[in-house]
């Protein structure tokens, strides 16, 4: 079926249909580099970065846009803090974000637009919207006039004269009205400021996002993400400004907007100081358990941190990691054995795990259709490798040509998990998950499961505890099967 996506212009699914056939827009709102990366900056690029797997994986090319906001506030106030250039710190914290994405296996976006680089293209908008009487100017600020656009307010679902009354905005009297927003603001001593047919200003907030979308993506861009929190004013003054600008509605074919990750149910941010850095979360997590948390709730959906949470992700992803690297090892240890002249007796439960894995597959993708569902999508996966278990135990009873059968359809099982646990949600890592697969590792691991082998052999039950046991103390788990003993971490 055609990928459906909940659109918050109009408050339901819609068909995702792209503007250009086989190609799809996207820009999403990025961070203001003026602290250390942390897990809410993390939610969103999560989220992106499976959509943009996801719609790959579809057969479109993707081109992604998400912008640093570094001309603002609060990069200001951390320069004077500091004592530093404005643009020199958010350049430093721009990279800081920018690697650990990396660490989290995010794909980079296509283009990284920055404020400071863009002047000339905003400037460029807001002469326009003067040109056409949707701006005005005051002392060498300007100011989008919103009773100029009549559909003020569509997003946000309110209308002018609601929040007309419903404001709590800083009087100022120099604007029409209380509701028009900075276009333009004019320099002031300390902040950074550039040359404008107005004098030394630099931009206000909103106008930046409009003037980058439109030059990397062009009007009517695909879809444009943001947390919910970003629904107003910045995504509401970002349609009055790009519709004014061009005549042309809508700037936007589809909003996409995520829910926060909130702390005591606040929302997680630098300003209030409830996070803990990226940085010392990948110290104890992995980046896949990390995505798996995420992934793990539909992305509207607020989502509650804490460290028991975090941890209780983490477990439920190793449980799906050792399911994974279990199918990896039978899958080798299939390959292993001796060939056989095969079988014509019907193999026990295969035609069930067949089924199994062509009905994950399918929810799978189907979850992911449904406004990309990553929860439900990882429900299919764990699933699967309840099938996958279930048929694993019933192997201790097959002859070899039996097992052989089997290993199309276990090797079909493994690429479902790899395919879409890992190339599209990430939450499966290479190799084999949980493991150090190194030949060194390899090579010290078959010796010592050997020695035990033979002690076992000779009935030498305290060797074969003791390696058994001091391998249990270093993390190392040993499972006899019939096909042998498989170690895990």
């Amino acid at each position: 079926m055609p990928i459906h996506i909940y659109n918050t212009l109009t408050r339901k699914k819609e068909p995702f249909v792209p503007r250009d056939p086989g190609r799809v827009s996207i820009y999403v709102c990025g961070i203001t580099p003026y602290d250390q990366s942390h897990l809410g900056h993390a939610v969103p690029s999560i989220i992106w970065d499976a959509i943009r797997r996801f719609l790959e994986y579809q057969g479109y090319t993707v081109h992604l846009v998400q912008n640093f906001t570094d001309v603002d506030d609060k990069v200001i106030r951390r320069a004077q803090e500091t004592g530093e250039n404005a643009l020199d710190v958010s350049r430093r914290y721009a990279q800081e974000y920018l690697e650990t994405m990396d660490a989290l296996g995010v794909k980079r976006a296509d283009v990284y637009p920055r404020v400071s680089q863009e002047i000339p293209a905003i400037i460029s908008l807001v002469e326009g919207l003067l040109e056409k009487r949707h701006a005005y100017e005051v002392d060498g600020d300007i100011y989008f006039d919103v009773s100029s656009y009549p559909a003020y307010g569509q997003l946000s679902g309110q209308l002018l004269e609601e929040l007309e009354t419903g404001t709590r905005l800083a009087v100022d009297e120099r604007k029409r009205n209380a509701m028009d927003f900075a276009l333009w603001k004019s320099a002031k001593p300390g902040e950074p400021a550039w040359d404008s047919p107005w004098g030394k200003g630099r931009p206000g907030w909103h106008i930046e996002c409009s003037a980058m979308a439109l030059k990397y993506l062009g009007n009517h861009l695909d879809l444009h993400g943001g947390g919910v929190d970003l629904v107003f004013p910045h995504h509401e003054n970002e349609i009055a400004q790009s519709e004014a600008y061009t005549g042309e509605p809508p700037f936007v074919r589809c909003w996409v907007h995520n829910g926060l990750l909130q702390v005591k149910d606040e929302k997680m941010s630098k300003s209030l100081g409830n996070y803990t850095p990226l940085s010392e979360l990948l110290k104890e997590y992995s980046a896949a358990a990390i995505r798996f948390y995420v992934l793990s709730s539909h992305y509207r959906s607020p989502l509650q941190f804490s460290e028991e949470k975090l941890a209780e992700a983490r477990r439920g992803w190793e449980r799906l990691s050792a399911a994974v690297t279990n199918l990896q090892q039978l899958v080798q240890a299939l390959k292993d054995l001796p060939e056989t002249d095969g079988t014509d007796e019907k193999v026990p439960g295969l035609r069930e795990l067949a089924e199994a894995v062509r009905f994950s597959r399918g929810k799978f993708i189907a979850s992911m259709e449904d406004d990309f569902n990553t929860a439900s999508g990882i429900a299919a996966l764990f699933e699967l490798a309840r099938s996958v278990n279930t048929f694993a135990d019933q192997m201790a009873e097959m002859g070899d040509a039996k097992k052989q059968e089997s290993l199309p359809i276990l090797e079909e099982a493994l690429a479902v998990f790899l395919e879409l646990g890992g190339d599209i949600l990430g939450i499966i890592e290479p190799g084999l998950p949980g493991a150090d697969s190194s030949e060194l590792v390899e090579g010290l691991m078959d010796i010592l499961i050997t020695v035990r082998k033979r002690a076992r052999e000779q009935k030498d039950w305290t060797t074969a505890d003791f390696i058994r046991d001091e391998l249990s103390s270093l993390g190392v788990v040993l499972e006899d099967s019939p096909l042998g003993t498989r170690w895990k971490l």
